[in-house]
């Protein structure tokens, strides 16, 4: 049976990386409420499902994404349900093919392994370079909910909250 806490709205105890520390620092220093669970890893789509129910919004889905020189890389959120195409995501944005980016790239710049992806990395200084891509779908709900940087801890925040006051300052791309 895959494990979710009940939702709280306290930073966990321990930090297990060095970016879910600045996440709930950053939303202490901005007043963003939030709620969190956590998890097993949630890997699969079943185990989003059992967080969405706990956590009562949809988890996002978001994809590290590289050029073919590996020197312009995106974090791209959509809808967990949407699937991905490439040629509309390069036609929007009006940029060459991409691929997904290597493990290694994704822990180097947003602090995060394989299954932990989330927009929230935008929050360290190595991700100032990653272009942030956001699906308009996602923009229009009142809630945001994904990763806080591990695979074992889902939050959920207003989506005008991490649009204003979170990437304020960012450039964000929407399409």
């Amino acid at each position: 049976m895959f494990k979710v806490s009940e939702p709280v709205s306290t930073p966990p105890r321990e930090f297990s990386t060095e970016l879910q520390r600045k996440v709930y620092e950053s939303f202490a220093a901005m007043d963003i409420p939030f709620e969190r669970v956590d998890t097993d890893p949630g890997i699969t789509m079943e185990d989003c499902r059992n967080i969405d129910a706990r956590i009562g919004v949809r988890i996002v889905k978001t994809i590290f994404l590289c050029n073919r020189q590996q020197t312009e890389f995106y974090l791209y959120v959509t809808t967990d349900d949407k699937p991905f195409v490439t040629r509309d995501f390069c036609g929007a944005l009006g940029i060459p093919r991409v691929s997904f980016a290597s493990a290694e790239k994704l822990w180097e710049l947003t602090g995060v392994e394989v299954g932990a992806t989330t927009i929230l990395s935008a929050v360290l200084p190595q991700a100032s370079g990653v272009h942030l891509v956001m699906d308009r779908e996602v923009t229009e709900n009142e809630y945001f909910a994904c990763t806080d940087g591990t695979a074992t801890c889902f939050v959920k925040v207003k989506t005008g909250d991490l649009l204003g006051k979170y990437l304020s300052g960012r450039e964000l791309c929407i399409i």
